[in-house]
């Protein structure tokens, strides 16, 4: 193949010819010599097949971060190789940059760093590597790719992890959780079900836990300190469907449950709480159980990092099979969905009085904030701001009813903007924890 620099020189050779007595047999003769040049510079370009590629890097990133990948290029034939490769990944990799210039003598190897900042969260492959070896004139050049099913080249994929904007208060909520754990002594704490130890009565204390028997014997009042149950179940589910991929600011509402879930996982992970977690839509897109504490929390986030919206209507009664298969014990479970009429009504109200009697359930679903926007009449509103906030009005009572049907069906319902979903989604647990009603 012939590059740019071929056509500059027929450029610059084509108006000469035209002076002379016969200009055809000229320009034909110009153009078979640089033909010529190109043929020779192909043919001392150096060989493709002997470069071999190996990668090495990050393998995960959080989204929002980058990553570094790098890719060695050796030269095992025994001819000086000048190369022009481009490393080509998915558009949404966010790959920089996109080609690397390099000469490699006989033997030699040299490495390129490709850094990816991705935009979506998930698994991010690589595609192929396109070498282009060009002669020492640069008039024409040798070209290959490789796609990462060759044997030569490694494949590679970079998973990245979901945003975790609420990862900035969960120092504040385990401070919370501590103090619920009883790990940390302060007034006012909540009360749980297992016996912890004695201590002083300090002013303020509940009277009722007052151990009479410890305080005569120790000629002073002492009190009962209750630690909340461990080993409780918390089964995330994650409503997949296609009201998951509506927009809530400048992401899916889906980013803003898979958020709010994670802040619930490390919680619960840190409370020696058991977590699984269940995504669900017209299938059963990921399912992550049982393991141990120290590896489950690991596996909930690479879970999670695959999700994506479906435009598919949530069948929730895979949500009562699965319950129905797992035992009987206790759970508390987190659905995290819309609180839209429609799916609500058709797809979770029948089965939610059976799943309330046996567990637990806390219905969370994001606000779009728009809707609460549009329903504010400017001071200069017009016959389309009416409109607007006559519909956004009527949105708004809808959900309403269906919080409160919820409610009535045994539910306890978490409704917030996304800016504070997840704090509201902790704050119910730490509750529950407290109050010892998990």
């Amino acid at each position: 193949m012939v590059t740019r620099r071929f056509a500059l020189l027929l450029a610059l050779g084509l108006p000469a010819p035209i002076l002379l007595p016969q200009p055809w047999l000229a320009l034909g003769a110009v153009f078979g010599f640089a033909l010529l040049l190109a043929v020779l510079d192909a043919a001392a370009a150096g060989p493709l097949t002997g470069i071999r590629l190996e990668r090495a890097g990050e393998r995960t990133v959080w989204l929002g971060g980058s990553a570094t990948v790098t890719l060695t290029v050796a030269n095992a034939s025994g001819r000086t190789v000048r190369l022009r490769l481009r490393d080509s990944w998915v558009p949404s990799a966010g790959a920089s940059p996109l080609y690397h210039r390099l000469t490699l003598t006989p033997g030699a190897a040299k490495t390129v760093a490709t850094v990816l900042t991705p935009t979506r969260h998930g698994d991010r492959p690589a595609v192929r590597v396109t070498l282009r070896s060009s002669g020492p004139l640069g008039l024409a050049y040798r070209q290959r790719r490789q796609a990462f099913n060759d044997r030569l080249t490694p494949p590679w994929t970079l998973r990245v992890l979901p945003r975790f904007p609420s990862r900035r208060i969960l120092p504040e909520k385990l401070a919370r959780l501590r103090v619920v754990d009883g790990s940390a002594v302060t007034r006012g704490r909540g009360h749980g079900t297992e016996f912890d130890n004695l201590r002083e009565y300090v002013i303020g204390d509940d009277v009722r836990s007052i151990d009479w028997r410890a305080s005569a014997r120790a000629h002073d009042v002492v009190v009962r300190t209750w630690r909340p149950e461990r080993d409780r179940r918390v089964f995330c589910v994650l409503d997949t469907g296609r009201t998951s991929a509506v927009r809530i600011g400048d992401a899916p509402r889906l980013d803003a449950c898979i958020d709010a879930a994670l802040l619930l996982s490390v919680l619960a992970t840190r409370a020696d709480d058991r977590v699984d977690l269940l995504a669900l839509d017209a299938a059963v897109r990921a399912r992550v159980e049982g393991g141990g504490h120290r590896s489950k929390l690991g596996r909930l986030i690479n879970g999670m990092a695959s999700l994506h919206p479906e435009l598919a209507e949530t069948d929730f009664t895979l949500l009562g099979q699965e319950m129905l298969r797992r035992d009987r014990k206790r759970a508390l479970l987190v659905i995290f969905t819309a609180l839209d009429t429609a799916p609500m009504i058709a797809g979770l109200l029948p089965i939610l009085p059976k799943l309330a009697t046996r567990h637990k359930v806390i219905v969370a679903g994001v606000r779009d904030p728009i809707v609460t926007r549009l329903a504010e009449l400017p001071a200069d509103a017009g016959a389309t701001d009416v409109h607007q906030a006559a519909a956004a009005h009527r949105v708004l009572a809808e959900r309403d009813r269906v919080r409160d049907v919820l409610a009535h069906s045994g539910a306890t319902v978490v409704d917030a903007d996304a800016g504070d979903f997840a704090a509201r989604v902790a704050d119910v647990y730490l509750l529950l924890k407290a109050s010892g009603r998990l």
